[in-house]
């Protein structure tokens, strides 16, 4: 954490040009020790919102691959016991469950390289199909993969009688088990619930039709989970409340990400090897949520049980969790 003091002086300075208090949620996306948005940012975030004065506009600086779902609902609801001026401030990737929190935002500001995603989650449980490289992993199941399948059947095949149907579904369950499908079923329920519910926290209750249009666009219509949504197609055809952030507060976001990038080595992959000690030890930090009081640290604390044979080094992760750093 070696730019601390530099990420301080650059959210003080985003804080004043945009007149909110900014915090940062950095989930490091680092092969191995990546983090991911899950309910134990609920009570840190708590900590830092009671020291807000209520009432005032909250910026959120976010970078994420994604995460639960029902965290991002919660999260946004707990901002809003804050302030009913809530916006989030997407310098590079807001994926999945950040575009969902991204939803509850009265206004998005993006830079140029800003990007969002659907919100179509993969569903894992113990009735997925198992891994046949990984016997002790489940494939994931992508919810609008299934619902495509069933799409195809009535709409490009033609295959609308009940009999055919039926056949047709049998053999679909011969390779995921039925309550792997209840499951997806549920999810997507509950994809599209949460959606609705942040979108109503800013948007005019009569906006139904608006709000329903956003939803099937994030949830269906772009195709693949991976697709990265920029900010002209959030604003211009999605119709997100989407705002192009100025060249003074880009330079500053962008700047800050860098910080972030450069302190937590996103997107590289972690080697235990490379940063243990002579006993074996290492200890990481792979996320970051802040203000200008104040850092918690998502910390991966290990060791290696070393081996004649390097390439039959145990690792064992042996605590891991948010600390004060």
């Amino acid at each position: 954490m070696m730019h601390r003091q530099r990420r301080k002086e650059l959210i003080q300075e985003i804080s004043t040009i945009r007149k909110s208090h900014v915090l940062s949620y950095i989930a490091g996306d680092r092969q191995n020790v990546s983090t991911r948005i899950a309910p134990d940012i609920i009570p840190i975030f708590h900590e830092y919102l009671e020291e807000i004065p209520k009432g005032e506009p909250i910026d959120l600086f976010l970078y994420t691959k994604g995460g639960d779902v029902l965290t991002a609902l919660r999260l946004v609801h707990l901002i809003y016991e804050y302030t009913d001026q809530f916006s989030v401030l997407i310098p590079f990737k807001s994926y999945s469950a950040g575009t969902l929190i991204s939803l509850g935002a009265s206004e998005i500001l993006m830079t140029k390289m800003a990007e969002l995603s659907p919100v179509d989650p993969n569903v894992t449980n113990v009735f997925n199909p198992q891994d046949p490289h990984n016997p002790s992993a489940r494939i994931p199941i992508s919810v609008e993969d299934v619902y495509s399948f069933i799409t195809i059947l009535k709409g490009t095949i033609g295959i609308t009688e009940d009999i055919s149907l039926a056949k047709v579904f049998s053999q679909l369950l011969e390779s995921i088990h039925p309550l792997a499908l209840g499951s997806i079923h549920r999810t997507y329920l509950l994809i599209r619930s949460v959606s609705k519910k942040l979108l109503k926290l800013h948007m005019d209750p009569s906006l139904e039709m608006e709000m329903e249009e956003i939803i099937n666009h994030l949830t269906e219509k772009l195709f693949s989970h991976s697709y990265m949504i920029s900010r002209k197609e959030a604003l211009e055809d999605i119709h997100l409340p989407v705002t192009y952030c100025d060249d003074l507060l880009e330079q500053k976001m962008w700047h800050l990400y860098e910080e972030y990038r450069e302190d937590l080595l996103l997107e590289q992959p972690f080697l235990p090897e490379k940063n243990a000690d002579m006993s074996g030890r290492f200890a990481v930090c792979s996320g970051i949520i802040e203000g200008v009081s104040r850092t918690n640290g998502y910390l991966f604390e290990g060791i290696i049980q070393r081996s004649n044979d390097p390439n039959q080094n145990n690792v064992n992760i042996i605590n891991q969790g948010w600390k004060k750093i």
